[in-house]
């Protein structure tokens, strides 16, 4: 039996996924299904299960169960504003953790479980231009108001996220923290000096004072979210690498304030010289800072992240020439609607999707399909939003707008793929989530047992040794261990040609077992060019062939054309004057030159021209267009010259790196928007382990996910702007930097050369940074395995010595000196 409910409180696929697990956990339920958009949930059931127990399943959630008929549902508009709909924020926040996979929030702020604060997703939506003197002038387009000469500025970014924000607060905090980090470190260290010349100014008490004072702004104001962190990943369980920050830098600064107010409560043996005992608010002020300074990186490349989605917004025009009662009008791209005629010109976006009604020209979809020939396009033939049209004008009908352009959807594409990706757990993190609660059941044990059996005073031990066991597991060289080996392994990474965007990207490379390539620009050169000149005339010489070829082509902006010019001045060929110059279009191009009309283009053209094919030319030409390459016919009247082959190149070394890709274990493929001809050829000749052709973005993605369900992990290697969801999307994204930004962007890693061999490169640079990162985390935890038992008093029965805050702070040091040094060898590596 199937009965169905409805479901309050979902918001996302998150939440949709999580109420079907609950769900689904109930005794004598079979199969749940969940739709996100009718809040309902149909239950197959072995036989009824009660209302009450499905609510329970839901109890410690945010989600309600009802029957179908109870759903609240609101009065349409009630909590719209009918008066200023453009003003209803419906923007999406989610956090860069993804604490809760891929949960969204409908404001800013941040993550109930982390802490972090909330990324906003970009979003496609025309920007306007507002005069701040009179902000009632509202224009599409940048520049200045004529009447009192302002900058227009932008009035809405749907494009910016609130990393510049972000960012420019860490970046405040971190100077302020420094600022008054510098002078406690200074006045600590002095304290090693023979003749310490800040004792002569006053003395160690009221240094401790100034300690005291300058570590305020620091905890109180520049750090503090770190605490904040600490507690809610407490509060929630989620331990982590702020969990220990927050423990072991606030140990360390309350153990300085009491000692500061409290000196006498403290065993003389824990006191300097001076009578005053050791403080550590160097110690916990340095850390804070650092772990700012960290989070400001981390920042930074959240804004890096999300500027690939800012890029392909770009590809969308902001304006757009509406056909309005036989008038041209300027709209914005927001005014368009389904079945409004545009005029686009030379050299402009297509401003939606649609069909061209009237005219015809080539268009540059190559951010589309990754091929680089311009495609024809003709009345009926449609026409996709961001390609690029070629040297003609057409009027097109609008189809599909807004969110539901091609465009729209590789956006919402690559915003899914990108937040959808589970976050690699930092070893530090997993140990995190055994080594806190054990840090603090022995502190906490430390203190009863002291506290008991210690001698008098024994509460004052308790304390110390609590504190000590607490200090000499500060998380110092545990927070080094990964970021240092990961900024020398990305460091050498860029040395040779490799940009390396995260840790993450370096932990996962190396367990990759698939690649998959695109061509365009991958594993070709991305742009047509020409591969050979066929002269057939018994009267011309090659040169003399050529040199027709380029003084047809003179005159035309067409990119095949431009191929065939670029040809000709490698090989010196000098183009003649034509007249009578003219484009066919879908055929060719024809002109007068030497008195004579000739012609160059496809066999309709020569059709057109009655020029005669022999049979035996006609099956070369075949073959090569099997191979999917371009042939262009050369006639003069109706005498056939010639024909040109027009390609893209495989790239030099590409055979090669595939083959030691392949020497390595992993399974090569290629996914291209290409035709099937082309994609086989290629294919054949670098021996790839399988391919797919005539692929759409979307297809790319679902592809990669495809083979990830099948238990592959998958890299994918690409160059354009085609490619961005499939480079979110797959396990690891390499991106050619001889490609686009949004592909770059997209990517984890990024092959400056666009060299394929460099991601054998990569791998080796990948195993062997996990492999320092696991190397210093046994030097970060070998200190503490040591220190901790030493601290909690062991030896106190045997040899009464016990581990003195101070010296805790300095096997702290002592480790993280050795993760340093240790991180730093792998400059030496060899790739």
């Amino acid at each position: 039996m199937i009965h169905t409910y409805s479901i309050e409180g979902m918001s996302c696929e998150g939440c949709r996924t999580a109420v079907k697990r609950a769900l689904k956990g109930v005794p004598g339920v079979k199969e749940v299904a969940v739709d996100l958009k009718k809040k309902q949930a149909a239950i197959e059931m072995e036989k009824h299960v009660p209302l009450e127990k499905l609510q329970d399943a839901l109890k410690d959630s945010q989600y309600k169960i009802l029957p179908a008929d109870m759903a609240h549902h609101h009065p349409a508009g009630l909590n719209e504003d009918k008066g200023n709909s453009e003003n209803k924020d419906s923007s999406v926040y989610y956090c860069p953790m993804h604490c809760e996979g891929d949960k969204t929030y409908p404001q800013s702020g941040s993550c109930p479980v982390c802490g972090m604060d909330l990324i906003k997703q970009p979003t496609l939506q025309a920007v306007r231009y507002i005069c701040s003197m009179h902000p009632e002038i509202i224009r599409d387009e940048p520049g200045s108001y004529p009447i009192c000469g302002m900058d227009l500025v932008p009035m809405n970014r749907a494009s910016d996220g609130n990393e510049d924000q972000t960012y420019k607060m860490l970046l405040r905090k971190f100077k302020i923290a420094v600022f008054f980090t510098v002078p406690v470190f200074i006045i600590a260290m002095s304290e090693m000096l023979p003749a310490n010349p800040l004792f002569k100014i006053m003395d160690l008490k009221y240094w401790n004072w100034i300690e005291l004072a300058l570590s305020l702004p620091v905890v109180f104001y520049a750090a503090w979210i770190f605490f904040e962190r600490a507690w809610r990943s407490i509060v929630s369980w989620h331990l982590n690498m702020f969990t220990l920050i927050g423990i072991g830098a606030g140990i360390a600064w309350v153990f300085s304030v009491v000692s500061v107010f409290f000196p006498g409560i403290f065993p003389d043996e824990f006191k300097t010289r001076q009578g005053t005992v050791y403080v550590y608010f160097e110690a916990s002020t340095v850390i804070l800072t650092l772990v700012l300074l960290g989070q400001l990186m981390e920042a930074r490349a959240h804004g890096k992240t999300n500027s690939a989605i800012r890029a392909l917004l770009k590809l969308a025009p902001n304006t757009a020439t509406k056909i309005m009662e036989g008038k041209e009008v300027q709209v914005a791209i927001d005014d368009i609607h389904e079945g409004d005629l545009l005029r686009v010109k030379p050299g402009e976006k297509v401003p939606v999707d649609g069909r061209i009604k009237e005219g015809d020209s080539p268009i540059d979809e190559s951010m589309i399909t990754g091929e680089p020939m311009p495609v024809d396009k003709k009345i009926g033939d449609g026409v996709k939003a961001g390609t690029i049209n070629g040297n003609k004008t057409f009027v097109m009908t609008a189809e599909k707008v807004g969110a539901e352009t091609l465009l729209s959807q590789i956006i919402d594409m690559v915003n899914r793929a990108s937040r959808s990706k589970a976050p690699v757990q930092k070893l530090a993190d997993k140990i995190s989530g055994y080594f806190v609660p054990i840090v603090v059941v022995i502190a906490f044990i430390t203190f009863v047992i002291w506290s008991i059996w210690g001698p008098a005073p024994a509460h004052v031990f308790a304390l110390v040794n609590a504190v000590s066991v607490q200090i000499v597991a500060c998380p110092c060289a545990l927070g080094l261990a990964t970021p240092m080996s990961v900024m020398v392994g990305v460091g050498k990474g860029a040395g040779a040609g490799i940009l390396i965007k995260n840790a993450e990207a370096l932990e996962k490379l190396r367990e990759m077992d698939m690649v998959v390539i695109d061509k365009t620009g991958t594993l070709t050169e991305g742009k047509p060019s020409v591969e050979k000149v066929v002269n057939v005339s018994t009267t011309l010489s090659d040169n003399d062939v050529l040199q027709k070829i380029v003084s047809v082509n003179s005159g035309s902006e067409h990119p095949l054309a431009q191929a065939a010019l670029r040809f000709g001045k490698e090989k010196k060929i000098t183009p003649k004057t034509v007249s009578g110059f003219e484009a066919i279009g879908g055929k060719g191009v024809i002109a007068v030159l030497d008195q004579k009309k000739v012609a160059l283009g496809n066999i309709k053209l020569m059709e057109q021209q009655t020029v005669n094919i022999s049979a035996t030319i006609a099956e070369q030409v075949k073959k090569e267009q099997l191979l999917g390459k371009t042939v262009s016919y050369l006639s003069s009247g109706s005498e056939l010259l010639g024909y040109v082959v027009i390609s893209d190149k495989i790239k030099p070394g590409a055979k090669e790196a595939v083959g030691k890709l392949q020497e390595e274990g992993l399974e090569v493929w290629m996914l291209t928007g290409d035709n099937e001809h082309t994609a086989k050829a290629v294919s054949e000749i670098l021996g790839l382990n399988g391919y797919k052709a005539g692929l759409l973005p979307q297809d790319k993605l679902a592809r990669i996910q495809k083979f990830q369900l099948a238990g592959k992990k998958v890299s994918m290697a690409g160059d354009g702007i085609n490619d961005a969801p499939a480079l979110s999307q797959a396990d690891i994204g390499i991106a050619m930097g001889t490609g686009t930004d949004v592909a770059m962007e997209s990517a984890a890693i990024t092959l400056i050369k666009g060299d394929l061999s460099g991601m054998a490169r990569a791998r080796k640079l990948s195993a062997q940074t996990v492999k320092n990162i696991r190397q210093n985390l046994w030097f970060a935890l070998g200190y503490n395995v040591v220190g901790i038992p030493i601290a909690a008093g062991i030896l106190y029965p045997v040899f009464g010595w016990l581990l003195s805050p101070m010296i805790a702070a300095l096997a702290m040091s002592f480790s993280s000196v050795s993760v340093i040094l240790n991180s730093l060898r792998l400059r030496k590596l060899a790739i």
